[in-house]
């Protein structure tokens, strides 16, 4: 199995693995996409903001592995539910998980457990496995949210509303993460 990179990383650095490493990188993780979800641009056909946070998904889980990415963005679900504004332009409350934004956030935890788990099988080393990688992962963001989205707005606004206007945007983050990730990968192997 490939050791996640942030991992990796720490292990080059000398740093010994521990629960406060993890803590740290989990805690991390959460922040990166809060950070990221405050890149925010509303679209007004549809609830579904167009933001940063499907990037931080992806690199928090091909950098963290299954677990830790999943944990990562958990606890960033659960900083949004207590009321820190680390939901897109700044939400918070239940109110988003339970609405019909709620698929796309629980759909975060799926997929960067299932982007960490290719990662730690060998598919963050090259552009193509990368890609089809996060192709995957955005699969899962948008099936969970568009069924979600489509309770309130239903099935054919669901697919019009909450999945073709993302698909340029996150095709061009997959593309990007895609020149980033394996270089990244080679330089972090190489140190």
């Amino acid at each position: 199995m490939n050791r996640p990179l942030a991992l990796t990383l720490t292990a080059r650095m000398g740093i010994r693995q521990h629960g406060l490493q993890d803590a740290l990188l989990i805690l991390g993780g959460s922040l990166l996409v809060a950070g990221l979800a405050q890149i925010r641009i509303p679209l007004p056909f549809t609830p579904v903001p167009i933001t940063g946070q499907t990037l931080g998904v992806f690199l928090v889980g091909a950098t963290l592995g299954s677990h830790r990415a999943a944990l990562s963005l958990g606890l960033y679900l659960l900083e949004g539910v207590v009321g820190l504004p680390v939901f897109a332009g700044g939400a918070s409350g239940l109110v988003h998980l339970l609405g019909p934004t709620g698929g796309y956030l629980l759909g975060f935890v799926v997929a960067a457990y299932a982007v960490g788990w290719l990662a730690e099988r060998g598919w963050d080393r090259s552009t193509v496995s990368v890609i089809m990688m996060f192709t995957l992962g955005e699969l899962i963001i948008l099936g969970l949210g568009s069924l979600v989205l489509a309770r309130f707005i239903g099935l054919e606004h669901a697919w019009l509303g909450g999945v073709m206007p993302f698909l340029p945007g996150d095709a061009l983050k997959a593309f990007l993460s895609a020149l980033l990730l394996p270089t990244a990968r080679k330089a972090i192997d190489s140190y």
